[in-house]
């Protein structure tokens, strides 16, 4: 009989050792889990600063492009229209006055629709340049969601 009360004894202490370290190891999992978690989020926060200022950046020479093509467009019109203001002045007869002034007219026309697209072409690299290090943060955003709850 005492070896049957010892036996229920040591199969009740062993099922709470093992009720005890499984507990145990659950919670130090659960604990590790959220931990990782929280590094993550704190990791996504500080990779999320670092692609806004590298945005930030980004739109900063955008709009420095887009500025230094502007002045150079409107440098290059104000001279071309005073050559064309001379040439008109120094016209031998109307005719000629009135033939300078169409060619000058079709050439800035043709000038202007180009630089209309050259603007375009570098507004729109420029935003690409910016949203670049955004996009990258919402997919590693999805990411760690879908991972986070697939643990």
């Amino acid at each position: 009989m005492a070896t049957k009360a010892k036996t229920a004894g040591d199969h009740l202490k062993d099922s709470a050792e093992t009720v005890a370290r499984n507990g145990t190891e659950a919670f130090k999992n659960g604990f590790e889990k959220a931990v990782k978690g929280y590094d993550q989020v704190l990791g996504l926060g500080k990779d999320t600063v670092e692609a806004y200022i590298k945005a930030a950046n980004a739109a900063g020479k955008g709009v420095e492009t887009l500025q230094n093509e502007m002045y150079l467009f409107s440098k290059q019109s104000v001279e071309e229209t005073l050559a064309a203001t001379k040439a008109v002045l120094s016209a031998k007869s109307v005719h000629e006055a009135f033939e300078i002034q169409s060619d000058f007219a079709k050439s800035a026309f043709e000038t202007y629709v180009g630089q209309i697209n050259r603007m375009n072409e570098i507004v729109l690299s420029a935003t690409k340049d910016v949203f670049e290090p955004i996009q990258g943060r919402v997919q590693a955003w999805v990411e760690t969601v879908h991972t986070a709850r697939a643990a």
